[in-house]
């Protein structure tokens, strides 16, 4: 059954149709005529109509597998989409803000685990809000409802940047222009939403050389010699945003072309990371599927005198380069030429002398035109297709030829590459290939930080990490080890945006945005350093311990609820013990107030405090609010891990050796004692410890004689060092 049209009034266009119906795929000719108040309809083929918001909607959550899994969550859907209109009802807008907000707070969609067509209803409901809801999100009043909004915009930005740039005007009305909407700012989503979605901040003035919409294709291309680091991320990040911004395709390719340094751990780590950020490719190659071609390539070059075989020693060869002296080897005929390339795929002892160089400019000024190695000897067994091959292409021949093989038509690399892409041109034009259009990015660097692989993987070698994960490391796997959200990465690297110009950031910034997104929602559990623990006896304290139930989270209820021991006898941190007078009150944090009537010091130092409980005291009395622990056999051991930079210099200098500079000394753990709720944290719960700060469990309980071990989380404020 055919689609004809879809009619709705000018001044009233029906949102969260339109966007449901991009998001299906199906291209529905739009018919603004109808009388105002009209409901939209939906015109057929065969003649036949849909009339209403709501029908249409389901219409098109049907046909895109968006209308729930089961009976139940149909009729939340359709619970939705009849709450919907209220967000265009004047006076109950925030409060419809309100509820959505809590409602959100643990939930990273409206019905179940999935996307569906009720968040479609709600967030244009939002969207046609325009500077109203732009205004509510600038001021930070719904974090929870800020951030489904983000991220739905971030996961559907080519279809809803194109709804919101034609329909929503600053006052939520449909909006006159005519301009491609590809290329247009969504009017009406900014603010937080444009940071912390892939509306990146700043890079709508930002277009691609000759983009057109719906043809675009990029490619992602990482080396399979080490994890996804930080740096990657931006570039993969920068791909998705534009491939969503231009209605195109990301590929995911795997430069495969040394076998030295890379392995199948490496691309199954490399896949996992790139998912883990949530960008969406449409394929995995890899360089090596090329090799054929590559070679009947190199060959072909050679024939047409554009290649040579050299086999002058790589240091000799080196500094001609530098000093553009032409290579004795340059001249060779071509029979020769094609002779020691028989011996170079033969992998013979003559051939592994050997190298095949673009005859290009000796003379240039930029040097990486002076004939760049194109191809190199190599006996070592390739990880994905094992000894067949003994020559492989260099990065700077292989990937000009497969991005254009592959219909690349931008290829996205950052500003470190600028001097070679005059090579990458002048190599792809010697191939006879079409031209595909580079884009630079500025390459994202951070303080205090290496991402080198080669000096990772030094790390790695010498034991001075404990894998690629490791929490201290600035890859992927080790930033969310150690507590850090996707959500935060991503809207990090995303309000950069694309900018040319060199980053030096500081991980400050990227752990207050973590804080600003687990603080609402992770719950409080208590510590006590085992460490010179004080005991702070109650005289008029329970005389049986009796318990009550609290919730984790004073402010958010979806963080349930934990049980805390009330006992005449407690711990508290001697650190807080040593700051107590005598008669002084202090309150028990989640008890009251009590009053230290005796204080004790041993002859070791040990300090044992007395006291009597003062409840009807005021909190706001006291200087000192203590953390505390009952006396009892529940409590659980902890390992509190708190880790530091791996080098000592912020920023490294041309030239500098990075061993120079290794950090002796980037881990403390600290032994304590934690409540007994924390029996049941599971691998990767983010908690707080009241007063201590951010931990994200690594460890999970297993048995009393072994401690739970706890990662402590930046939050962002400036750390000196471990003490």
């Amino acid at each position: 059954m055919k689609l004809k049209s879809l009619s709705f009034p000018a001044e009233c266009p029906p949102l969260s149709v339109i966007a449901a119906s991009k998001i299906a795929g199906i291209s529905v000719p739009a018919d603004a005529s109808l009388a105002p108040a009209s409901p939209p309809v939906l015109h057929f083929s065969d003649g036949r109509n849909l009339r209403g918001v709501p029908p249409l909607l389901r219409y098109f959550g049907r046909i895109s597998n968006l209308c729930g899994g089961d009976a139940f969550q149909d009729a939340q859907i359709v619970e939705w989409i009849d709450y919907a209109p209220v967000l265009s009802v004047g006076s109950a807008f925030e409060t419809a803000c309100k509820h959505l907000d809590e409602y959100l707070g643990s939930r990273t969609f409206l019905v179940d685990q999935s996307f569906s067509i009720a968040d479609i209803a709600i967030w244009s409901g939002l969207a046609g809000a325009g500077l109203r809801w732009e205004s509510l999100m600038k001021s930070k009043k719904y974090p929870n409802l800020t951030r489904w909004f983000s991220s739905i915009l971030a996961e559907h930005s080519a279809a809803l940047n194109q709804v919101t740039a034609v329909h929503v005007g600053k006052k939520g009305g449909a909006a006159k222009s005519k301009e491609n909407p590809a290329s247009q700012q969504p009017k009406g989503v900014s603010g937080d939403a444009a940071k912390a979605g892939t509306t990146m901040k700043g890079t709508f003035e930002v277009e691609l050389p000759e983009a057109e919409f719906g043809k675009v294709k990029l490619r992602f291309a990482p080396e399979p010699s080490g994890f996804l680091h930080i740096g990657h991320s931006k570039a993969a990040l920068l791909n998705q945003y534009f491939a969503q911004k231009y209605g195109g395709a990301v590929i995911l390719r795997f430069d495969d072309t040394n076998p030295a340094k890379e392995s199948n751990e490496f691309v199954d780590n490399l896949i996992k990371d790139v998912e883990t950020l949530g960008v969406k490719y449409e394929i995995i190659t890899y360089t090596s599927d090329y090799f054929p071609e590559l070679m009947k390539m190199a060959e072909k070059l050679i024939v047409e005198g554009k290649a040579y075989v050299d086999d002058t020693p790589r240091e000799q060869m080196q500094k001609e380069r530098m000093d553009g002296i032409e290579s004795k080897c340059r001249n060779h005929s071509k029979e020769e030429n094609l002779k020691l390339w028989e011996q170079m795929i033969a992998g013979s002892e003559r051939g592994l002398q050997c190298c095949i160089r673009g005859k290009l400019d000796m003379q240039d000024p930029n040097k990486s035109l002076r004939d760049p190695v194109y191809y190199r000897c190599n006996p070592l067994p390739h990880h994905r297709i094992g000894s067949k091959y003994k020559v492989y292409p260099t990065y700077d021949f292989a990937c000009p030829f497969v991005d254009a093989i592959e219909g690349i038509t931008h290829a996205l690399r950052s500003s470190e590459y600028h001097d070679r892409n005059a090579q990458y041109y002048r190599i792809q034009g010697d191939m006879g290939l079409r031209k595909v259009h580079i884009y630079e990015f500025s390459r994202l660097n951070m303080v205090y930080t290496l991402l080198s692989k080669r000096k990772l993987l030094w790390f790695v070698q010498n034991e001075k990490v404990n894998g690629w994960d490791d929490p201290r490391f600035p890859t992927v796997q080790g930033i969310v080890r150690r507590g850090l959200k996707i959500e935060a990465l991503i809207q990090f690297i995303l309000e950069m945006g694309a900018s040319k110009n060199l980053n030096l950031m500081e991980w400050d910034k990227l752990w207050t945005i973590n804080k600003k997104i687990i603080d609402p929602v992770c719950p409080r559990h208590t510590a006590v350093i085992e460490e010179g623990r004080v005991l702070l006896t109650l005289s008029n304290g329970p005389e049986k311990p009796f318990v009550r139930i609290i919730p984790r989270h004073k402010k958010y209820e979806g963080a349930g609820e934990k049980t805390t021991t009330f006992t005449r006898s407690i711990w508290v941190d001697r650190a807080d013990a040593e700051l107590i007078s005598v008669d002084e009150e202090v309150t028990l944090m989640d008890w009251g107030n009590a009053i230290v009537k005796k204080i004790e010091r041993d002859q070791d130092g040990n300090l044992s405090l007395f006291g009597v409980l003062h409840l009807e005291g005021s909190v706001k009395t006291t200087k000192l609010k203590l953390t505390w622990l009952p006396k009892i056999d529940e409590l659980v051991k902890l390992s509190l891990m708190e880790f530091d930079y791996l080098i000592t210099k912020k920023k490294l200098e041309e030239g500098e050796d990075f061993l120079d500079v290794v950090n002796p000394c980037t881990e403390k753990e600290t032994a304590a004692l934690g409540d007994s709720n924390m029996r049941n944290l599971k691998r990767g719960d983010v908690l707080q410890l009241e007063r201590k700060g951010y931990f994200r469990c690594d460890v999970p309980y297993l048995r009393p004689s072994k401690p739970i071990v706890l990662f402590a989380i930046p939050d962002g404020r400036q750390q000196a060092g471990l003490k």
